[in-house]
Parts: structure tokens; sequence; C-alpha cells
């Protein structure tokens, strides 16, 4: 396991009971460097939506318990936030959740010449995803896909 999947891994392990106690969902944790700077991130959500108060209560103990057992060796700020409209889905719960929903798939080398893809979600297991995109299926293998996500329209 990587120091990356190792912090993700730990802080997880403490948020999860966390979460039960309050009601609230883990959407995700990653630690990423941005611009030369670390961050350690909490997304959480619940029914109706996360307030700022859900997670200034989430962040104060996660930064306690983070301060208390001192096992991230880089400078990094802590952030815990909602997964916003534009979630990722990571998890087979998202997917789940998603099905006949609009997604954006991003794909890391173009197909047909194209990168994003916007359609339904139809379909996935552990190796795939479907969507459909103007009355076509497409089939996308997992690790060509970047991101894929809710479609938002304003």
């Amino acid at each position: 396991m990587t120091k990356k999947e190792t912090y993700e891994w730990k802080t997880e392990s403490f948020l999860l009971p966390l979460m039960e106690e309050h009601k609230f969902e883990l959407v995700d944790v990653e630690y990423v460097k941005e611009a030369g700077t670390w961050y350690l991130r909490a997304y959480i959500d619940k029914e109706g939506g996360i307030s700022v108060d859900d997670c200034e209560v989430i962040s104060r103990r996660l930064g306690e318990w983070l301060d208390k057992e001192d096992f991230i060796e880089e400078s990094y700020i802590l952030e815990v936030s909602s997964p916003g409209l534009g979630r990722p889905l990571k998890k087979e719960k998202d997917f789940i959740r998603s099905i006949g929903k609009d997604v954006e798939v991003r794909l890391y080398k173009a197909r047909d010449k194209r990168k994003e893809f916007t359609g339904v979600l139809k379909a996935f297991d552990k190796d795939t995803v479907t969507i459909e995109e103007d009355g076509n299926e497409i089939l996308f293998n997992r690790p060509e896909i970047a991101l894929i996500r809710l479609a938002f329209d304003f």
C-alpha cells in the first residue's frame, strides 16, 4: 500500500463510525497534491444535503484525531466538504444510485477523436461501464476512464 493509500485508508477507518453516529455518508477520502500543497479531503453527504455546520463538526473531530495520531509526514490542509453537484462516481453504491441518470465520462485517451461522452448510465460491473448516448449504447473499460460523474445542466 502506498503512503497516499495508507493515509486515505486510516482516515476513512476513523470516519466511518463517525458517519454512522451522525447519519452521514462518507463519499470519498483523498490525499492529493495540488500546486505544491498537500490536501487531505473528506467528502460527506446526507439525505437533504450537507451543511457548513455538518462539515465543521466532522472537521473538528477529524482534526483532533489527526493531531493526536500524527501519522501524516508532510504538511497538509484538511478539508471536509460536500461532494458537490458534479460528484464523481467511485464506489459501487455511487453507480447503483446513478443508474438511469445522466453522467459525463472522460477518457484518458481519445476514442473516435473524443475524450468526453455524456449519456444515461445503463449498466456497470467491476470491469466496464455502459452509457446510452443519443440512442447508442457505448461500453467503456474501467481502465480507460479518467473520470465519471453525474452530469448537470444549468
